[in-house]
């Protein structure tokens, strides 16, 4: 994709809520001073996301510049037009999580990943998709973006800084526990346990890495389940949580390009920061579906990862 000053055309969709960012709108100018083409769109209700994709049929990039509800509404749109027809995308992180964003490298700085977005290439990348609905970061039951890292000194010491953020929102929290039936390629199982994550990236809940395998371009989603922890197999769980292991007592690990879930009860699930609810759900990835702009040293590529 050229990548010279006026030799595309842009498109930026921003989330009417950061619409008064002074560093983007010092961005835009700059970028504009210098040649470029950029459109801006902002959305002012539900649904303005999708319409402004499904009109940029002309468009060659695509920005998001929002929170990670804002880059999950611009994927939709995305995977709703024919696959020769999507522009590239790029993100400006401007939300509070930003855990896809924050994932990939992508500077947290308006004007940094603005620049980013203006200057790099797209990269072929997987999207997750659950029933019908398209997500880029992570599907997560039983642990959202309310759930932070709340706990203890005693239990930071015990678990280590590896395993603690994760273990210690799981334990801190009086979550619910969901029963059900897991079914994998080669694999089911039947249990009940207060989480389970699908992951096309690595993090979710404010930066707590969840999936820390998962890379956004080999086909495969990564499944974390967390099962019922007694207090006596702390340590166990702790030990299989920096295994992870799809043989664990405890916690479990797989990789796969899909996964079905059929629980007794209709389960909430959170898809990048956005909830639905689901009576079963079937999750599977979309391979190299999208074009990305991220850093040369994304850590979610497989070229990339160490």
């Amino acid at each position: 994709m050229d990548t010279r000053p006026g030799s595309r055309r842009v498109q930026l969709i921003l989330n009417g809520k950061v619409a008064g960012n002074d560093a983007l709108r010092i961005a835009v100018a700059q970028q504009r001073a210098g040649g470029h083409r950029i459109e801006v769109r902002v959305t002012r209700e539900k649904g303005d996301v999708r319409r402004f994709v499904a009109g940029a049929d002309e468009v060659d990039l695509l920005i998001a510049a929002g929170g990670d509800g804002t880059l999950n509404e611009v994927v939709h749109g995305l995977m709703g037009l024919p696959a020769a027809a999507r522009p590239v995308l790029g993100v400006v992180p401007l939300g509070t999580a930003n855990d896809f964003a924050t994932g990939c490298g992508i500077p947290r700085d308006p004007g940094e990943a603005l620049a980013l977005c203006m200057q790099g290439e797209g990269t072929p990348i997987d999207v997750g998709k659950a029933n019908e609905h398209w997500f880029l970061n992570a599907a997560s039951v039983g642990f959202g973006a309310e759930i932070t890292a709340t706990t203890s000194p005693e239990l930071k010491r015990l678990l280590g800084p590896a395993a603690y953020t994760v273990m210690g929102a799981i334990l801190a929290m009086n979550l619910h526990q969901y029963h059900g039936r897991l079914t994998l390629p080669d694999h089911e199982i039947t249990g009940s346990g207060p989480v389970a994550i699908v992951g096309n990236g690595r993090q979710t809940g404010g930066g707590m890495q969840v999936t820390p395998r998962a890379r956004i371009d080999d086909g495969l989603l990564d499944v974390l389940v967390v099962r019922h922890i007694p207090p006596m197999a702390l340590l166990t769980a702790a030990r299989e949580l920096k295994e992870l292991s799809p043989d664990g007592e405890y916690i479990s690990y797989w990789q796969t390009p899909w996964a079905e879930v059929y629980p007794e009860e209709a389960i909430p699930v959170n898809l990048d920061g956005e909830p639905v609810q689901f009576s079963s759900v079937r999750y599977e990835v979309q391979p190299r579906a999208i074009r990305l702009i991220v850093p040369p040293s994304c850590p979610l590529l497989s070229a990339t990862v160490k």
